[in-house]
């Protein structure tokens, strides 16, 4: 059974009810025509189900471990800034990439170029701080050249588990994320992702034990 992301079932069934009206008014009136878009419109849906797809994911690593935020390529790495690109064949509900409070969203308006160009940083985009007891990370929803919309299920004062679905960016898109002081990135550019399953970042352990011998 596919399992849809928030929001969309009423675009899959109104896409459904076309087609089966097409197809009725189309035999009725023996129309090829109107017989031939009620099959556009199911091949359409299914396209949009396959799309909407929220399958379950089970986060991996340990609590510390910071998480994917979705699927797709890392396209580029910016400092401590990982940019991952959501392809159309990729999953779009993005997941929170560690436990924590959301404290600060800011949405800005913008252009749709392709997430993936340099100048895709004046696209319209949302962004979510989350407080972690490890340190703020920032979440970057960035829409693409066919979007049109960035779903985000959560408002400023939520708490948010690690792993579970923050939002969703309609079509190709991009989510950028940047770990908190502490933290060593575990990917490279070039690298397939997958949200709630690889790990984006760890903290840096040799850093904690030279602190712990030194406070000893």
């Amino acid at each position: 059974m596919i399992i849809l992301a928030r929001n969309t079932d009423t675009v899959v069934i109104g896409l459904f009810l076309i087609s089966i009206v097409l197809a009725i008014i189309g035999i009725f009136l023996n129309s090829k025509l109107l017989v031939y878009e009620s099959v556009i419109f199911i091949i359409l849906d299914i396209f949009f189900i396959w799309f909407f797809r929220d399958p379950e994911r089970i986060p991996q690593g340990s609590e510390d471990d910071i998480i994917s935020p979705a699927d797709g390529k890392v396209i580029e790495i910016r400092g401590k800034t990982v940019c991952i690109f959501m392809n159309m064949h990729h999953v779009h509900v993005n997941r929170v990439p560690i436990a924590g409070k959301i404290i600060r969203m800011n949405h800005k308006n913008g252009g749709y170029l392709p997430a993936f160009f340099k100048d895709s940083n004046r696209n319209e985009r949302n962004t979510i701080y989350i407080e972690s007891k490890y340190g703020t990370v920032k979440v970057v929803q960035i829409a693409g050249t066919i979007t049109r919309r960035i779903d985000t299920y959560f408002n400023v004062g939520d708490k948010v588990v690690r792993g579970e679905r923050i939002g969703m960016i309609r079509f190709g898109s991009r989510v950028d994320i940047t770990p908190p002081e502490g933290y060593i990135l575990s990917v490279n550019k070039g690298d397939s992702v997958k949200a709630a399953i690889s790990i984006i970042a760890r903290r840096n352990s040799t850093k904690e034990d030279h602190n712990s011998s030194a406070g000893v």
